[in-house]
């Protein structure tokens, strides 16, 4: 029997368990689909914390199963998942209310409010990043501020993927990564900031505590055990939000690489030695899931939740289509679309324009244009979006030497070239692009000491499968549709202003 790593990855549709040996070879994974998440208002988002244990407890028996791997075999589990989220809990541990999840914004008045009451450049300066909707010390004040009685309530804040672990092990704990993005981190110093705490008058006690990504810090519990299949007292190392989880799982470590990653949202990230900021605010700066590292990224709100959005609302014959169906029609369209344009703010957007009420458009339709050329101008619309973080790192100094592309997007041979075209950059799959679940495993494999670093288990699994070149015709095609995509914010505010 050899030793494995299981990775979980608690995502916004589903949780995910995958099961790595020592070589990074992957050998079972399974997903349990989430309820989906509730909307009760415009650019509302909740779901119920205890649905994601159920779908955790239920991926990771399947993947077990699946691989006809003992609980005794894994030497060690890692947690990946989707950030921002707030799972506010009782003295008891038990859920006050439906977490807030990262694509809610109803707390564009809780953004402002901390903006006009610390100012921009002091946000900066204390967490790396500016105040956003999507960020959980938005979500927890407008709790306090709409629920007061619910927020008595509260004695932890966790975020997603740490409920789930807090269920599985009694610990309270998270990884610098996924603090990051609560606007309660001192990213440039990788600790929770105090004096944001003061000014937004919040106990420390509410906090978890902090981790670097491969450290150990919690073991599973009898309870955990039985919900799980795994043994009781294997380690659990701290983990990584989804974006630095799935950096890592494709290699995306050192300064110069960077990744284009298309999922619900889309995100662009670069690895650096040092904070990277970005004067403006527009980017994200986090700590990466290895010790002295950092990202930079961009993101786009509704990358592929546009396509998704498009594929269940204007479905053909009665029936959903399959996303290989729609980039199938696609192929047959010219770059460019014929002119028609997409831009992709279903639900607001992050860069570069940190607006939460920007709105989507699909601009410049004819009689002539066919359910295949919305298809085009959607995959392309979402590239645009990521090509504009590409444009905020060259102004701030970011290298980027290889571009390698994750989730749905890297799986879309047209979807690759387009992006290759758009970002006028050769781009790289790998051989395994198994998303931030690979990425959590990889980081149990280095708890468990199966690699020295992370830096040297990058060195040893992630693998390049394939490159796609951009096209020079379609390129200088791809370059005057950006110009003209690039209007279409200005003219959409000045609409609905």
């Amino acid at each position: 029997m050899g030793t494995y790593f299981l990775g979980i990855d608690v995502g916004t549709g589903g949780t995910r368990a995958l099961v790595i040996d020592e070589s990074g070879r992957v050998l079972s994974s399974a997903s349990e689909e989430h309820q989906p998440f509730a909307s009760p208002q415009l650019g509302w988002a909740e779901q119920d914390p205890n649905d994601w244990w159920r779908a955790c407890g239920i991926a990771v028996r399947n993947a077990l199963a699946q691989g006809r791997i003992r609980g005794s075999a894994i030497a060690c589990v890692g947690f990946s998942g989707q950030m921002h989220g707030a799972v506010l809990l009782d003295e008891r541990g038990q859920v006050v209310r439906p977490a807030l999840i990262w694509c809610d914004v109803r707390t564009q008045k809780q953004a402002e409010d901390l903006t006009s009451q610390i100012g921009s450049a002091r946000l900066l300066q204390l967490t790396c990043n500016p105040a956003l909707t999507n960020f959980t010390l938005t979500k927890c004040l407008w709790v306090r501020e709409n629920e007061p009685e619910n927020w008595r309530r509260v004695r932890s804040l966790m975020l997603p993927k740490d409920y789930v672990r807090f269920c599985l092990t009694g610990e309270r704990a998270t990884d610098l990564a996924d603090a990051s993005g609560t606007l309660l981190l001192d990213v440039a110093h990788r600790r929770w900031s105090q004096e944001m705490l003061n000014l937004v008058q919040m106990d420390k006690a509410l906090l978890p505590g902090l981790y670097e990504s491969p450290e150990v810090c919690a073991r599973i519990s009898n309870l955990g055990a039985a919900a799980t299949g795994l043994e009781a007292g294997t380690p659990v190392v701290a983990g990584a939000g989804d974006q630095a989880a799935g950096s890592i799982g494709i290699g995306v470590v050192t300064p110069g690489t960077v990744s284009a990653t298309i999922g619900t949202s889309g995100v662009v990230l670069a690895a650096t030695n040092s904070p990277a900021l970005d004067p403006g605010g527009r980017l994200h700066t986090f700590c990466h899931g290895l010790a002295n590292r950092w990202l930079v990224m961009g993101v786009t709100q509704a990358a592929g939740l546009s396509l998704r959005w498009f594929r269940d609302q204007f479905a053909s014959n009665g029936h959903r289509d399959s996303y290989e169906a729609l980039t199938t029609q696609a192929a047959n369209v010219p770059p460019g679309s014929d002119g028609l344009l997409w831009a992709p703010y279903l639900m607001g957007e992050r860069t570069p324009y940190l607006d939460a009420t920007a709105r989507a458009m699909l601009v410049g339709l004819t009689a002539s244009h066919t359910r295949a050329h919305i298809v085009r101008a959607i995959l392309e619309g979402v590239a645009f979006s990521l090509r504009d973080s590409f444009s905020i790192f060259e102004e701030i100094g970011v290298p980027v030497k290889t571009i390698r592309l994750g989730g749905g997007g890297a799986r879309s041979a047209l979807w690759r070239q387009i992006q290759a075209d758009v970002y006028q950059h050769e781009v790289e799959t790998v051989e395994v692009e198994e998303g931030a679940a690979y990425g959590a495993a990889i980081l149990a494999g280095v708890g468990a000491k199966a690699w020295p670093s992370v830096d040297a288990a990058c060195d040893a699994v992630v693998r390049v499968a394939g490159k796609t070149s951009p096209c020079s015709e379609d390129s200088l095609v791809m370059k005057c549709a950006y110009a003209s995509y690039r209007k279409m914010y200005p003219a959409m505010k000045s609409i609905l202003n």
